[in-house]
């Protein structure tokens, strides 16, 4: 048997300091969605996705509530790793920044860098945002109540004056340029690299990457005479401080590929295939992440997606600004399929979108509700009553118009979903359910039914035609969109009486792109399934806890 071909994506991690919004798991459906292609593909697949813990608002908060901070965040990770499993996220590894694993990763790279001459002492003094660590004035907005991190507008900068480890990311600026134009393709979508190609070209100043009058992070491994800077006794000499939460943030990617620990797993796993991140990171991403690799003598990751804001009347949604959504609201009304369906088809993968309750109403019930549920459930009601139960074939390629339209659909779905394009994907695969149900207003079942009860043979045979057909449609459909609706695409099947070859994950049937050739089961014979409602239809009443 062939080696199967092995995918690696990452999710940015989020700081679990308050319960997820759903603004905050977007991106983490989205990259789930895309595990998922690539496991029914057969491709060996491992995604990552986790939280960031050593920001100094958690540490904070924690310390308002009299918590300790450990056991406060152990708490907070809870509440995000619920919200996944309510949403049917399926991450190969949870990583947490407060990981043993993780500790090592990221001092061996403070280590890898430093010996590379890439790390220096100097003086450090700016702004500070608790959120995001400091922050050039380019980069802060002046209010009334003073200077504001733009993602943080409700969080307090701090302005600090620290003998600091830096980083001479300066020094990688060229070696940045030619891997950009080596790799035209490694930053997407095109426009979100050509914003790092200007700011690139503008030359880069070296980071702090240590903090010294604060203890809630991981280590700093060299002390200032260059030594390590752990004990006899296996402890760390707090006076070296520790590392910078976004450089130790970034390693999270190389120590869910098995760095440093597992060396046969790193060489299997890394590069990565596909960094999922939000727009607001670009820059640590795609600047600072591929000079720390360098430095290191690592490769850089082979593609980084750079997605957009949910937003809500112009702004964005955030924790901060209470303009939020909860997903066990969304959860509750659309059911977990249903609330991926509507995030991923609302808000376009590569772009900001200003989304509300009632337009993911207007969604689930127009796209899952109407057209892709009602076309199942009348599919196999008609198909039920007027044929006895039995599973009609449907016709050849050549014979069948709606498998010639899908001849068409099929490439076109996979290469906007490997494309990452997640909201075009489903775009083009909902506009061939329009055409099944077109078929059903066109062709008439039940007329064709009455013509076949009175003795019209042909009526009979077209009946079964068209059924057959429209079975066959529901089928590839559920299947094609089964990454995004996980638990939807089982009970289609099942009404269709086919077995649903995949386990809960994606992982362990066959090739999906062989499963999505029209026809490919014709000849079993089958049964169909009782009809069953699968998307009730909602009124657009806003829960109370949503904006």
């Amino acid at each position: 048997m062939a080696e199967r071909s092995r995918y690696y994506l990452t999710t940015a991690i989020a700081y679990p300091n308050n319960r997820p919004g759903l603004h905050t798991l977007y991106e983490v459906i989205g990259a789930d969605v895309i595990a998922r292609w690539h496991r029914m593909k057969g491709d060996d697949t491992r995604f990552v996705t986790g939280t960031d813990e050593h920001s100094v608002n958690i540490a904070q908060r924690a310390t308002e509530l009299g918590k300790d901070t450990k056991g406060f965040v152990d708490e907070m990770v809870e509440l995000f790793r619920d919200a996944e499993d309510a949403l049917l996220i399926a991450p190969d590894r949870f990583i947490r920044t407060t990981d043993p694993d993780h500790r090592r990763a990221s001092q061996e790279m403070v280590r890898r860098a430093y010996a590379n001459g890439d790390v220096y002492l100097g003086t450090y003094e700016g702004w500070y945002c608790p959120n995001e660590g400091f922050k050039a004035p380019s980069d802060l907005h002046e209010t009334a109540d003073g200077m504001r991190c733009p993602s943080h507008p409700n969080v307090e900068l701090q302005w600090l004056t620290e003998r600091n480890w830096f980083f001479r990311l300066s020094a990688y600026r060229d070696r940045l340029l030619a891997h950009y134009e080596a790799h035209p393709g490694w930053v997407q979508p095109e426009y979100r690299k050509n914003e790092m190609l200007a700011f690139l070209r503008q030359g880069l100043e070296d980071i702090s990457i240590s903090r010294e009058t604060f203890h809630w992070g991981i280590p700093f491994p060299i002390a200032e005479n260059g030594e390590t800077a752990q004990r006899e006794d296996g402890s760390w000499d707090p006076e070296a401080g520790v590392i910078y939460v976004w450089f130790d943030a970034l390693i999270n990617y190389i120590t869910g590929a098995g760095f440093p620990d597992d060396p046969v797993a790193f060489a299997k796993w890394w590069p990565a295939d596909l960094h999922v991140i939000g727009k607001d990171i670009n820059r640590f991403h795609t600047i600072i992440w591929p000079a720390m690799l360098m430095s290191a003598g690592i490769e850089p990751p082979k593609e980084v997606w750079v997605h957009g804001f949910m937003t809500v009347r112009g702004e964005k949604m955030s924790k901060s600004r209470g303009n939020f959504f909860e997903p066990a609201d969304l959860v509750a009304a659309f059911g977990a399929d249903g609330t991926r369906y509507v995030s991923l088809r609302e808000i376009p993968f590569d772009g900001d979108a200003d989304v509300s309750w009632d337009s993911f109403v207007r969604r689930y019930n127009a796209d899952l509700a109407n057209d892709f549920g009602n076309l199942v459930n009348r599919t196999v009601t008609m198909a039920s009553r007027y044929l006895g139960g039995g599973r009609p074939e449907p016709r050849s390629v050549a014979a069948s118009e709606l498998a010639t339209t899908w001849a068409a659909t099929r490439p076109e779905y996979a290469e906007r979903l490997e494309a990452s394009l997640l909201h075009e994907a489903l775009a083009g695969l909902w506009a061939f359910v329009g055409d099944a149900n077109r078929l059903v207003e066109t062709e008439q079942p039940w007329a064709l039914a009455k013509a076949a009860s009175g003795g019209d043979d042909a009526a009979a045979a077209r009946l079964r035609d068209v059924l057959g057909d429209l079975i066959e449609a529901c089928r590839l459909v559920a299947l094609a969109a089964a990454p995004y609706l996980p638990s939807i695409a089982p009970r289609v099947l099942e009404q269709l009486g086919y077995a649903y070859p995949y386990a809960a994950d994606g992982n362990g049937g066959p090739p999906l792109l062989d499963e999505l050739e029209w026809g490919r089961h014709a000849g079993v014979p089958g049964s169909l399934g009782s009809p069953s409602p699968l998307f009730p239809r909602l009124e657009s009443e806003s829960p109370a806890t949503s904006s």
